[in-house]
């Protein structure tokens, strides 16, 4: 394209009239009305994140009314685990103010969503005098979930019940997950992946384009995995997970009162100085066998 040898009268004059003398041409500011949809869309970016935090940190303090409105909303079941978490805070300083909401931690030991049981069975250790926590925690070692019957154990220990024995042991156990249904892997998580109660593993494709979600059971990090592309019978090992430290941490602890010579199969592996094994649990392993073997020697 030739290039112009002269600007037209018309643009000339024009370039004269905004900045021939070499002046910068002026900006237009934003108006009023801008300026405040700017600083509020600003605003609500920082806001919205903090909100959530907020409304979801268990360790925003409840009041008594709060507390109470939040334990029966069945809308809202994080509500409920967060009076639960302040009321288990409160009880370990020994606060007798909260005894009035006992009757609750008896009726939440049956509620259908497994955090709520979970964390549930936690709070009611904190108190070994609390009317009805033994024997509700007894039931609840039939738990369906492990994370459930392991934590109902841990709290009998504070009782000075060692029934739930067997599913603390359990707690230092990986968890094998099994496939619900025959079909083809289409999508798989790492090994090495650390991975939340409920996280995520792996989609089963199954019955004609039917996906199925596999979840772990357990707080850990994954051992292994069937990868994408893999056949699997129904029943068959899809994942190992490996139990989280403070659970294993934890478990160790209360098998160093009750803890059976039938148990150091299970405590011996965390004695290992291994990368995925932190010094506190190993020592903690260490001690615990010790604990065993010299109960075992006394009787």
């Amino acid at each position: 394209m030739p290039v112009p040898s002269e600007i037209p009268t018309s643009n000339a004059q024009a370039a004269s009239d905004n900045g021939a003398a070499g002046q910068p041409t002026p900006r237009r500011s934003m108006s009023r009305a801008q300026k405040i949809l700017f600083f509020a869309t600003g605003w609500l970016i920082v806001l919205m994140p903090f909100l959530f935090w907020w409304n979801t940190w268990f360790g925003r303090h409840l009041s008594d009314q709060q507390l109470s409105t939040f334990l029966h909303d069945d809308k809202k079941p994080r509500h409920i685990q967060h009076a639960l978490v302040q009321m288990g805070e409160r009880m370990a300083r020994g606060d007798a103010g909260v005894k009035q909401w006992y009757p609750d931690l008896v009726r939440l030991a049956g509620y259908p969503v497994e955090e709520v049981r979970n964390t549930d069975a936690w709070v009611m250790g904190q108190d070994i005098s609390g009317t009805g926590f033994h024997d509700t925690l007894l039931k609840m070692l039939a738990d369906s979930s492990p994370m459930v019957r392991g934590n109902a154990a841990l709290s009998l220990v504070r009782f000075g019940d060692a029934t739930g024995r067997p599913q603390i042991v359990a707690l230092l156990e990986p968890a094998q997950i099994t496939a619900p249904e025959t079909g083809r892997i289409v999508d798989a998580d790492r090994p090495g992946t650390a991975i939340h109660q409920g996280g995520l593993i792996a989609k089963l494709e199954y019955d004609r384009e039917q996906i199925a979600d596999i979840r772990s059971p357990i707080p850990g990090r994954i051992r292994s995995v069937a990868q994408t592309g893999t056949n699997v019978s129904a029943g068959a090992e899809v994942a190992v997970v490996d139990p989280a430290t403070e659970q294993v941490w934890e478990a160790l602890r209360a098998l160093y009162l009750i803890g059976q010579m039938d148990d150091l199969a299970a405590v011996r592996p965390y004695e290992r100085e291994l990368p995925d094994i932190s010094n506190d649990v190993r020592k903690q392993a260490v001690e615990t066998d010790k604990a065993i073997q010299a109960r075992a020697g006394t009787k």
